[in-house]
């Protein structure tokens, strides 16, 4: 059985709801990891890549976020496939994201101002999420990882980077 591990201390509930979900009809174990800052992230991911075969999930956290550089780095020292949040992750090397279009949902929310400077009660509005998503690939990663990434994915792709 597959392995996957994911920051689940400040993880995106819904999100870990979704995988914890999903993990079983694919075949894998979720290890939940809880970090608090950068030692504990190298020690989890080092103790996470000798447990075997595996690969990580890093949710949308400000800790992951601050702590990005870390994260791929480790990822790749360890040849772990990693799936990130947000595609900053991915244009500094990590090997994929999958997460919401950030500048659309920056268009969505300055619509809503638009709403409340012409006089609506923001109490009124309804609240939206995200409606796009973006996938993000960096094959360079992939090969150095010793991936091939499969024809479907990368055509279903909206950003590839080579």
């Amino acid at each position: 059985m597959e392995q996957l591990a994911y920051n689940d201390l400040t993880a995106d509930r819904q999100t870990v709801a979704a995988v914890q979900a999903l993990a079983p009809s694919l075949g894998v174990e979720l290890s939940p990891v809880d970090v608090r800052d950068a030692p504990e992230i190298e020690r989890a991911v080092t103790a996470f890549a000798r447990s075997g075969k595996g690969g990580m999930i890093v949710t949308a956290s400000a800790l992951a976020t601050r702590h990005r550089e870390l994260i791929i780095a480790l990822a790749a020292r360890y040849k772990l496939p990693a799936i990130y949040a947000g595609h900053w992750f991915v244009t500094d090397g990590g090997l994929l994201s999958y997460g919401p279009d950030y500048v659309a949902q920056l268009r969505q929310a300055a619509g809503y101002v638009d709403r409340v400077l012409r006089g609506e009660k923001p109490a009124d509005l309804p609240v939206q999420s995200a409606t796009k998503y973006e996938t993000v690939i960096n094959l360079k990663t992939a090969k150095a990882l010793g991936l091939d990434v499969p024809a479907p994915l990368l055509a279903r792709a909206d950003v590839v980077i080579e």
